[in-house]
């Protein structure tokens, strides 16, 4: 791919996100859809009380407007499946987090939609996503990052697409706690597997959509980073996640995912560490979880415990590419 489609795919995805910005930040607050902030959270996060919410409503948009207008300048009309389905994820996990922020700030239900609603609804993108897969003779094999090793899962792919789909979506859902942390991270990981789906001379179009969510993502920065002007919400969260879910697959990296997408893996084992530990010996492992706010307890500013995920999930990501491209 020309060096040029990549920067152009960024620039526009970054450009549109910046100026939706001015457009929907006053409109979520002339709704009201600000933020509403757990009394059990870190008492540094009172103040961050009605902050407009469901900006991941900017970053869907301009992933969705950026991606198919490359997609169509560098492939013309022959658009592929897979890209339609990256979109499908996209935009089904964004309004299943739709819902969910609505629910919490128009219904005042602080907790949304609830978790056998939510997982209902990922399950059933998942096995959606499955069999359009399966019609189209999607290859049901898994392969060993920097082997050459392969294990054809045969049916039982299904069950590993909807522990990806749902698993990934969570994750990435669990690390949308601080200004800027997730916008941040998601991007390094999205950028690592625009580097893969080049490297390993995947479909074209898997790269312009993870440059179109690394472009997206850098323009709600502007806005997300600390001290955030909005929050981009469940509708932003849960749709990055079953997004980058959905790129692994598709690039047939899905045990990589687990690599690239650390910083959401450790996030999501210090809920899980937590949670056992407090019932079974009535103990906390962490001073409160997901780990972000465990860091923010033992007194680190909010700023550097963003620039230090941040930090690691390059690692992660750089150390998943060394992985598959550079072993092989």
């Amino acid at each position: 791919m020309d060096i040029t489609i990549i920067l152009v795919t960024i620039a526009i995805a970054f450009l549109i996100t910046v100026l939706l910005s001015p457009i929907f930040i006053p409109l979520l607050r002339r709704l009201k859809f600000g933020q509403s902030i757990r009394e059990e959270g870190p008492k540094s996060h009172i103040k961050k009380t009605g902050t407009p919410t469901m900006g991941g409503i900017m970053i869907v948009l301009g992933i969705i407007i950026t991606s198919i207008i490359m997609v169509y300048k560098v492939n013309e009309n022959n658009v592929s499946f897979e890209f339609w389905l990256l979109i499908f994820v996209l935009v089904g996990y964004g309004i299943l987090g739709f819902l969910d922020d609505f629910i919490k700030v128009a219904m005042k239900r602080n907790l949304g939609l609830t978790s056998k609603q939510k997982m209902l609804g990922q399950i059933i993108i998942a096995l959606i996503f499955f069999f359009i897969l399966r019609q189209e003779g999607f290859s049901t094999y898994i392969q060993i990052p920097g082997t050459g090793i392969e294990w054809d899962l045969g049916w039982f792919y299904a069950i590993l697409i909807i522990v990806i789909l749902v698993g990934a979506s969570n994750a990435v859902n669990l690390t949308d706690g601080l200004d800027g942390l997730l916008a941040g991270t998601a991007a390094i990981a999205f950028g690592a597997y625009a580097i893969l789906a080049l490297f390993l001379g995947a479909n074209s179009e898997i790269a312009i959509f993870s440059l179109a969510v690394v472009g997206s993502l850098l323009g709600f920065l502007v806005f997300n980073a600390h001290p955030a002007k909005v929050f981009m919400g469940d509708t932003g969260s849960l749709a990055l996640g079953g997004a980058i879910a959905a790129v692994a697959i598709l690039t047939k990296t899905e045990v990589l995912l687990v690599i690239i997408g650390g910083v959401f893996v450790l996030e999501t084992l210090s809920v899980i560490i937590q949670v056992i530990s407090f019932k079974t010996t009535g103990k906390r492992v962490f001073k409160m979880s997901p780990l972000h706010h465990h860091y923010e307890l033992l007194g680190w500013s909010e700023w550097r415990v963003v620039t230090t995920f941040w930090l690691v999930g390059l690692i992660f990501a750089v150390l998943g590419i060394y992985i598959e491209v550079g072993l092989l």
